[in-house]
């Protein structure tokens, strides 16, 4: 890869957004085009068209609402739904990480995403356990064809923390504060063997800001590995 990916992850209210923000800014400032990219598996630009159009063609029978609620818990509790979810979720993120991203990489292009494949995993071990989302082909494939970063971030809070900050963004679907502590939980359990640089983003805004740039200009390619 010619160009520089780098992956931030972490929990809401960590400081993700603000400190991609800083990088992005400092970036452009080194005379280089940054591209930034968030992703969530399920909810890209791509896929909520998807899901939108199939609402408004049949009425809203085809699809529950968005968001949470008892339409969309029914829903999901038929396997072949989920089934078909997850799948085209793992189609949608082999376009986007296995052809858009490294196409900007080949280019040149530093790539910064908020939010990277992990995030994804966490999600679906979280709300499709019975699943197995790990053991399906399509998801070996989509981690063996997704681009490693040249560094990536863990970004951590304490859960109440994270319910506060959450308050004050006034965030419309916010996690309960035991959906927090597995997603921690499950955020830990990865970067105990992914060699993530973890951060605590209870520190001072501009103090994080300096531990990220001294990461990304001196740190050698992280080998993060997605578990698959």
């Amino acid at each position: 890869m010619k160009g520089q990916l780098i992956a931030f992850s972490g929990l809401d209210g960590a400081g993700k957004s603000t400190q991609i923000e800083l990088l992005l800014r400092t970036l452009a400032a080194e005379g280089r085009t940054p591209v930034y990219l968030w992703v969530r598996g399920g909810y890209t630009p791509l896929f909520n068209a998807l899901k939108e159009t199939l609402r408004r063609l049949s009425r809203g029978r085809a699809l529950p609402p968005s968001g949470r609620n008892a339409a969309r818990n029914r829903a999901f509790a038929r396997p072949w739904v989920r089934q078909l979810w997850l799948r085209l979720a793992m189609l949608d993120l082999l376009w986007v990480y296995g052809i858009r991203v490294r196409a900007w990489l080949l280019a040149g292009k530093t790539v910064v995403c908020d939010r990277y494949l992990w995030d994804t995993l966490v999600d679906f071990r979280l709300n499709f356990p019975a699943d197995r989302v790990e053991e399906m082909w399509l998801w070996r494939l989509l981690a063996r064809v997704s681009p490693r970063p040249r560094t990536a971030f863990l970004m951590l809070v304490p859960v109440d923390e994270s319910l506060r900050r959450s308050r004050q963004k006034a965030e419309p679907f916010p996690d309960s504060a035991e959906t927090l502590t597995a997603r921690r939980e499950q955020y830990l359990s990865l970067a105990a063997s992914a060699g993530w640089t973890v951060l605590d983003g209870t520190l001072p805004i501009q103090i994080l800001a300096g531990q990220i740039l001294d990461a990304v200009s001196s740190q050698p390619p992280c080998g993060v590995k997605v578990a698959a």
